[in-house]
């Protein structure tokens, strides 16, 4: 059976990037974020600016009057640098929801100049009857929506199991025989996955690439209307200065616990906070790698991806491409935006806590690697910012637990502490900070707030979004839900905090290296499995309920201090099932059409390559 169902060739040429070198593309418009984009970004970053130093000043105040020690300095710094972080987050929903509350931009009447869009799936050992099934239901919303553009979807294979590919070619070839006239359908499966998938996409650029001025990228569990799709295309032949628009993708599908927690914050919490960050980020946006239109030869031009020299003296792959690429694309001149209002983009999250971890690995060694890339010459402020940001989303995780590990050890002041038992006239014990129970229970409630807001926020943003709230079971369900999806983010958030920081451990040391397939269905994981991923955890959890017990730790790490422990048993209950509307989005209530043609496609193609392998044993 032929592994290759493609068009003819277009080749376009896509040079590797130098990024010693700035490099500015003769083709781009050269795009300008506006004074709204510096306006909004004044709003958000200049009051997380200001209330940080107003916790700074507060705290010199504290250790001042006895001179401030090296250990004072560097509490302080710890908690003014995980503030500032906190306190972007809660500025940016502000900043979106005063966006919200304003009228969007004005629709372009004009009819857009047609473009010729390659829809991109990427797949590596993935389920053929998953990502056939999504790709069909695409197609055929495509053939409903009509309009002035063409659009041809690719199934781009790196898939290295023979069963699996075998599987592909099957599923691929039923459904060419049975698709509407006029929806065309692709395969190709490399030989090598060199490179995974930046090389998997640069392959089909260079090869194919010319026939088509757009491409919309997508991920194997990617879900996307043909209304969705056609808004990104007419949003980039609009905007001849865009190389990139992002959509923003709503988790589906969650069954379980875990799973539907993530998929409440992103769907309920997470329209204000997307809001904001598209209005600050203006051109200067960021790409995450899926359910996002490209402008081909902008991208062929200025984001073909070198590879970096380890610290170990081995070339390395860069992982987290798609930040890079933002970049890159936006140093040549050509806008990186973000469309959040658009709907009808979808993906789906993992199924368990540990499902999560093990993709989370994957994305901390790709982010920990654009601390590197700062160096890059011509990069935009913004673009470096979007960079260090990714890497900060891990490394904020030790300072955390840096943090958490001094707080246990000053306790409830200096009287009745684990600071009573170091002798002040040994040399090699360090002075030790005044931390007053007033001053603990001011702090931490400071900080809690600080991370309760934005939740609370979004959810009062929600008629703001154009949603009510009787699309979600009314007032009474989303306040259940919110409570409930906050008590789980409580209790995940300390195991969470201790797992990344394993994460940064494994990615600096070279011990992280795997790149699975995401497991759809989610794993099933013995208990011995589960008390081996959480060990450090549940002993620092036990460490630190002794230090309650004994009157040696505040008891406003009570709540840090029982996840930790119960890390094992709250593992487990992350893949526990939940009732169709605890926690429901508003897909959850009223399921849009897409999600189950795509379900309905998935069950026909699952059968038909059952009943193929049931007939052909051998094989």
């Amino acid at each position: 059976m032929s592994t290759q169902m493609m068009p003819p060739k277009a080749p376009l040429e896509m040079p590797v990037q130098d990024l010693a070198c700035a490099h500015r593309d003769v083709a781009a418009p050269g795009a300008r974020s506006g004074r709204d984009a510096r306006l909004w970004r004044l709003a958000a970053f200049g009051p997380a600016v200001l209330s940080t130093a107003a916790l700074l000043a507060v705290m010199w105040g504290w250790f001042e009057a006895q001179g401030f020690t090296a250990l004072e300095a560097i509490l302080t710094a710890l908690i003014a640098f995980n503030f500032f972080w906190i306190s972007l987050t809660l500025f940016t929903v502000l900043s979106g929801m005063a966006a919200l509350a304003r009228k969007g931009p004005r629709l372009d009447k004009r009819r857009p100049d047609a473009l010729n869009v390659a829809l991109l799936v990427p797949v590596h050992n993935e389920p053929p009857w998953y990502v056939l099934g999504n790709a069909s239901a695409m197609l055929e919303e495509l053939r409903d929506q009509g309009g002035v553009h063409r659009y041809d979807l690719f199934i781009l294979s790196d898939t290295t199991d023979p069963a699996i590919a075998r599987q592909e070619e099957e599923a691929v070839q039923a459904l060419q025989a049975t698709l509407s006239p006029g929806l065309t359908l692709y395969y190709r499966r490399r030989a090598q996955n060199t490179e995974r998938k930046v090389g998997n996409i640069a392959d089909w650029v260079r090869n194919w690439g010319a026939a088509y001025p757009a491409m919309l990228v997508l991920d194997a569990d990617s879900l996307m209307t043909g209304k969705a799709i056609a808004r990104l295309a007419n949003a980039l032949a609009a905007d001849p200065a865009a190389g990139l628009i992002q959509s923003y993708p709503h988790l589906i599908g969650a069954q379980s616990v875990f799973a539907r927690s993530q998929q409440f914050a992103n769907g309920v919490y997470g329209m204000a906070l997307a809001e904001g960050l598209a209005r600050w980020s203006g051109q200067e946006g960021n790409y995450w790698g899926h359910n996002a239109i490209l402008r081909t030869k902008a991208f062929a031009a200025c984001a073909g991806l070198p590879h970096l020299r380890h610290w170990s003296g081995r070339d390395s792959l860069i992982m987290s491409h798609d930040f890079v690429e933002a970049s890159l694309l936006r140093r040549a001149g050509w806008g990186v935006r973000f469309l959040p209002r658009i709907r009808g983009s979808y993906e789906e999250t993992p199924v368990t806590l540990t499902d999560h971890i093990k993709r989370d690995r994957r994305w901390c060694q790709g982010n920990l690697q654009h601390l590197g890339l700062l160096r890059s010459k011509g990069l935009h402020a913004m673009s470096r910012f979007h960079l260090f940001h990714g890497a900060m989303g891990y490394l904020l995780s030790p300072l955390w637990f840096v943090l958490l590990v001094i707080w246990a050890l000053i306790g409830n002041g200096e009287e009745g502490s684990v600071l009573t038992y170091f002798s002040p006239e040994n040399p090699l014990m360090p002075t030790w900070p005044e931390m007053t129970e007033g001053r603990h229970l001011l702090i931490l409630l400071m900080m809690y707030a600080m991370l309760l807001a934005p939740k609370v926020l979004g959810v009062l943003a929600l008629p703001l979004t154009g949603l009510r709230y009787a699309d979600l079971g009314g007032v009474a369900r989303v306040a259940g839900s919110a409570l409930t999806e906050i008590v789980l983010s409580i209790l995940y958030a300390p195991i969470l905090m201790v797992q990344q920081m394993i994460a940064v451990f494994r990615s600096l040391t070279g011990l992280q290296n795997g790149w699975e397939p995401q497991a759809r269905d989610g794993g099933r994981y013995p208990l011995r499995a589960l008390i081996l991923a959480h060990a450090l955890e549940t002993f620092a959890g036990a460490a630190l309920v002794l230090g309650l017990l004994s009157g040696l730790v505040t008891w406003w790490l009570a709540p840090i201090a029982l996840s930790l422990a119960c890390a094992v048993p709250l593992s487990a209950l992350s893949g526990a099932p939940v009732t169709a509307r605890l926690m429901g989005t508003a897909e959850s209530f009223r399921e849009p059409q897409i999600i189950r043609a795509a379900r309905h496609y998935r069950a026909e193609l699952k059968a038909y390559l059952e009943g193929r392998a049931a007939q052909n044993p051998a094989e």
